[in-house]
């Protein structure tokens, strides 16, 4: 996994966020503020401009880029929280890039987004999504999983994690305010990280 495949995943991302921009819309005006989509559109979009201006070298510049970005461009809540998982990869991520390597550095980007978030797994936040991806990979580096089956298995976990926030009730950000009314509603940070996941998928297969 070298710096042109971690490039390649953004750039995946910015086109799924773009072509999922009013699901994600909808899912958000369900239970948030109707801008999710909006902001993850402008914001990956952003991050792909930035990685043509300035080509990085690492992939931890990758990740640093992307992070930076996010954070400076994306509004509400989202764009810290996937800007936090970014950036706290780019600090784990050792070259050259292993599976292992990999795994290790997503752990840390999203117990930094749980921290940040103050999040955990069933809070209906897009961690439902990312800490399932992340034991998925875990899983494949100790089973001895290839590259692609791992990240497949990952992206599948991710999906799953954002299809059951639905029946959950959400205690976390403006969602956990319509108390019961949140049943019922696909959480759109959730959605958004299977996008993210199914992206990386996508460019390593």
């Amino acid at each position: 996994m070298d710096t042109g495949v971690l490039v390649a995943w953004f750039e995946e991302a910015a086109r799924l966020m773009h072509q999922d921009r009013e699901r994600l819309t909808d899912l958000d005006a369900a239970i948030g503020d109707a801008d999710h989509g909006t902001n993850l559109d402008r914001g990956f979009n952003e991050v792909a401009k930035a990685l043509a201006a300035t080509p990085p070298e690492t992939p931890a510049q990758v990740l640093a880029t992307a992070g930076a970005t996010l954070i400076r461009r994306v509004g509400g809540a989202s764009g810290p929280l996937y800007g936090s998982v970014f950036r706290q990869m780019g600090k784990s991520l050792t070259s050259p890039v292993t599976l292992a390597g990999f795994a290790a550095a997503f752990e840390e980007g999203v117990v930094a987004a749980e921290r940040l978030g103050k999040a955990a797994l069933g809070d209906k936040t897009m961690v439902d999504a990312l800490a399932p991806a992340s034991r998925a990979l875990a899983l494949a580096v100790r089973d001895g999983v290839g590259v692609r089956e791992a990240f497949e298995q990952a992206a599948r976990a991710a999906a799953d994690g954002a299809k059951a926030t639905i029946p959950l009730q959400a205690r976390k950000g403006r969602a956990s305010y319509l108390g019961e009314r949140s049943v019922g509603h696909e959480d759109p940070g959730a959605a958004s990280a299977a996008l993210l996941m199914a992206a990386l998928a996508a460019v390593v297969t």
